[in-house]
């Protein structure tokens, strides 16, 4: 017999951790004034402890920032939004509030496969459940954020997530037929974001 019960849980649970990846998107501007402190921080960077490791190594290091001071270190580093070419990143009011540099340490191995992409995603979908948003940077001016922040040469710089409060709304929009998969933004400021629809990724072979 069906337990009716049980079958309402589980697809509340699905509706509930779709929504929170629907949520979950690239903001880049922020109310800068929402300050985050480090016990959140731990609190986001414990959730990526717990997940999964490629061989369960788990080399991934982490550097937090919460303080005006270390933010402001980290901030001209990061090179924000690829797509809005007449955008330099978030003015001052705009910036994030914290952010957490990710590591690989190499002593423990020398290669970290996808373990930085699962930990970023267990960070912000934790920091979207708190009601805070995030970007996650690839394209860092690593050496000059290695010198600013003293970073020993066994580790390499992976990746960083900025945090904070949203500050902007973020839409997804279907992309259809030959439409650019470009984000971009309108004229009162909504950030767009065309995905690909399930029909065009998922092959049929």
């Amino acid at each position: 017999m069906v337990n009716v019960d049980q079958v309402n849980k589980q697809w509340e649970g699905w509706q509930i951790i779709r929504e929170l990846i629907v949520k979950n998107r690239s903001y880049r501007r922020f109310c800068q004034e929402v300050r985050i402190s480090r016990e959140v921080l731990e609190e986001l960077i414990d959730l990526a402890r717990l997940s999964s490791s490629a061989s369960n190594l788990q080399p991934l290091k982490y550097i937090m920032a919460y303080e005006e001071d270390k933010n402001n270190l980290i901030f001209p580093h990061l090179r924000w939004a690829g797509y809005l070419k007449d955008w330099d990143g978030p003015k001052e009011g705009e910036k994030p509030s914290a952010y957490i540099v990710i590591l690989g340490d190499k002593d423990i191995s020398r290669n970290c496969y996808c373990d930085h992409g699962i930990a970023c995603q267990s960070v912000l979908l934790g920091a979207c459940e708190k009601g805070l948003g995030g970007c996650i940077f690839s394209t860092i001016d690593k050496e000059g954020l290695r010198n600013v922040l003293k970073i020993q040469g066994r580790y390499e710089i992976l990746l960083v997530i900025a945090l904070g409060k949203p500050k902007e709304t973020v839409v997804l929009e279907e992309v259809k037929d030959s439409q650019s998969i470009k984000y971009w933004r309108d004229g009162n400021e909504v950030h767009h974001v065309p995905k690909r629809r399930i029909q065009d990724i998922v092959l049929d072979l």
